[in-house]
C-alpha cells in the first residue's frame, strides 16, 4: 500500500477522500517520497498535472474577476478563479453594511460571483478575494448625498455602553453616535438611557470616512453650542 495524503489529491479543496474516490477504483499516481526505515511510500495525484497557481500571473490584486463557489463554510466561502485555483472569500468581505453575516444566506455551491482579489501570498499559495468590493461602496454614495453637516433621520439599530448605532436604511449601513454627542449639558450615561433600539432619531453628520467604512453622527450639534456665548 501507498499513501496519498488529502492535500495531494487535488489542487481544488477536498474535505474528505470519499468526495473523490470509491474503493476499488484504479488511479495513476506519482511517487513523491520513499521512507525505507518506516517502509512508507507517499504518492500524489495532483502532481501529475500542472499547478494552477502557476497561472496566478494572469490575475492582479485590486482587479475584478468571476469566481465559482465550490464550498460554503461558517467563516466564508471557497471559490475558484479557474479549475484548481482556489481562493478564500472571508465573511467580513461579503457585505458592506451587515456584520457577522451567514455566508450560506448569500451563496450556494456552483454560484458564479463577481469578486476583487485583495491579496496573493505566493509563498503559501493563498488568494484572498472580496465580494463587497465588486459592488459600489455605499459609504462613498452616502458621503455624496449626505456630506458633513447634513441633517437626516435614521433608526437606532443597536445601543452599547456609550454608543448608539444609527441605521441609514437607504444605504443599509450604520453610523456611530457617541453618548458624548447627545447633549451639551446632561451626563452621557443618563442621556443614552432615553433612547431605545428601533427609535427614529434625527442626527447631524459629523464625519465620514468612506475608505474606513465609518460615519460619525451627533445630536447635540443640532443645537447651538451654549459655550459659544464665551467666544468674545
Amino acid at each position: 500500500d501507498v499513501l496519498v495524503h488529502l492535500q495531494e489529491i487535488s489542487y481544488s479543496r477536498v474535505n474528505h477522500p470519499d468526495e473523490v474516490f470509491t474503493i476499488g477504483e484504479r488511479h495513476s499516481l506519482k511517487i513523491i517520497s520513499i521512507d525505507n526505515e518506516k517502509l512508507q511510500i507517499s504518492c500524489s495525484i495532483k502532481a501529475l498535472t500542472p499547478d494552477p497557481f502557476e497561472n496566478i500571473s494572469n490575475y492582479e490584486v485590486g482587479k475584478a474577476y468571476k469566481a465559482k463557489v465550490i464550498k460554503v463554510v461558517d467563516y466564508g466561502a471557497f471559490c475558484e478563479l479557474q479549475a484548481g485555483l482556489t481562493c478564500l472569500l472571508h465573511s467580513s468581505e461579503i457585505s458592506w453594511g451587515r456584520k457577522n453575516v451567514s455566508p450560506s444566506k448569500f451563496f450556494k455551491v456552483n454560484d458564479e460571483i463577481d469578486c476583487v482579489i485583495t491579496d496573493v501570498d505566493k509563498e503559501k499559495k493563498r488568494i484572498a478575494i472580496s465580494y463587497k468590493l465588486a459592488k459600489e461602496n455605499p459609504y462613498e454614495n452616502f458621503e455624496k448625498k449626505y456630506p458633513v453637516g447634513t441633517i437626516l433621520k435614521g433608526k437606532i439599530s443597536n445601543i452599547k455602553d456609550f454608543s448608539i448605532y444609527v441605521n441609514v436604511l437607504e444605504f443599509e449601513i450604520d453610523g456611530f453616535l457617541h453618548a458624548n454627542d447627545l447633549s451639551y449639558s446632561s451626563k452621557p450615561d443618563d442621556e443614552i438611557k432615553k433612547y431605545s433600539k428601533g427609535d427614529e432619531i434625527e442626527v447631524k453628520v459629523l464625519e465620514v470616512k468612506s475608505k474606513d467604512q465609518k460615519i460619525k453622527f451627533g445630536v447635540k450639534q443640532l443645537q447651538e453650542d451654549p459655550f459659544n456665548i464665551f467666544k468674545d
